[in-house]
């Protein structure tokens, strides 16, 4: 998976053009809806919006609230994957989880039902919480923290524990995801439905700003001398087909680039070889992705002719 031509060769980005998609995102924010299911969550200011662009060869650009953290949510899941690829394997790994898009709503307990207790992939609760309870460590903190350090250390990216988002999450109690939990046990051999609750939690709870994001996303964007191209290829070619959910096979068209969204209004773009654009936006669209970061993402990607498809 990797973009037409050279990095050379794609228009430039202006910062007034960045300033001016920008302008129009704010306005777009009002007609979004700031989730409420975590009280955290629900305290947030709609109006705040950054983003951070990081080119491969080092050139860099910002507006907004770059500095405001906000928690990562379901935008961890790809390097939850790409931590498990490089740590247990591809055979491994994939024996706990599927490739398949879902049509269903991200935490769909009919979807996991439906396919008789195997998630159908890393992207949605299912499988990520499938894949807490593979991540190394004890308990969910050590598990946490073990990740932690890793995209830390690869990245460069200073990835934080948001304590009081965890406590805010954890403060409702979410029988969602101890449904789907309960039925992994059932079906595929969830060590602990507890450890693996209490796992997924804490990883989701991680958090960082746009800049962080974008170090994080330049992971998967080019060559690194310690991670395996084959797992950036995997990691990126399931962001591109279920990373948005069941709106996925609608923005792989119109975006064209691997895409992960989470519900605090995080939203990652990867442009392989090229570079990583990071967004956030708390408003969010009737499936749970930012409004403002997927208008961003598509000025961007039309400008700069970003498609993977070219």
């Amino acid at each position: 998976m990797q973009l037409k031509g050279s990095l050379k060769e794609f228009r430039a980005l202006t910062q007034a053009q960045l300033d001016a998609w920008v302008a129009q995102a704010r306005v777009m924010v009002q007609a979004g809806r700031i989730p409420d299911y975590i009280p955290r969550l629900a305290e947030v200011d709609r109006n705040w919006l950054a983003v951070q662009i990081e080119f491969s060869d080092g050139q860099t650009y910002a507006v907004g609230d770059v500095e405001q953290p906000f928690a990562l949510m379901s935008v961890i899941k790809p390097f939850v994957l790409l931590f498990l690829l490089e740590q247990l394997g591809h055979e491994t790994v994939f024996s706990q989880v599927g490739m398949q898009p879902s049509d269903q709503p991200f935490h769909s307990v009919a979807q996991l039902v439906a396919d008789q207790g195997f998630p159908r992939n890393p992207m949605i609760n299912s499988g990520a919480i499938a894949l807490a309870d593979c991540l190394p460590g004890h308990d969910g903190p050590s598990r946490c923290e073990a990740l932690r350090q890793w995209l830390n250390q690869l990245s460069g990216a200073q990835l934080v524990l948001d304590r009081e988002m965890l406590a805010s999450v954890r403060s409702v109690g979410n029988e969602t995801n101890r449904a789907i939990a309960t039925l992994l046990a059932e079906s595929s051999g969830l060590s602990s439905v507890e450890t693996a609750l209490d796992t997924y939690n804490h990883i989701c709870c991680l958090a960082g700003t746009v800049v962080d994001l974008a170090h994080l996303g330049m992971l998967m964007t080019s060559p690194h001398a310690r991670i395996s191209r084959s797992h950036q290829q995997t990691v990126n070619a399931l962001m591109l087909t279920c990373g948005l959910y069941e709106a996925s096979g609608e923005f792989a068209v119109q975006l064209g680039l691997p895409t992960k969204s989470g519900v605090s209004g995080a939203l990652l773009a990867i442009a392989p070889s090229f570079g990583a654009i990071a967004c956030y936006s708390p408003a969010l669209d009737k499936t749970g992705n930012s409004i403002a970061g997927l208008f961003l993402l598509e000025r961007l990607t039309r400008s700069l002719e970003l498609s993977i498809f070219g």
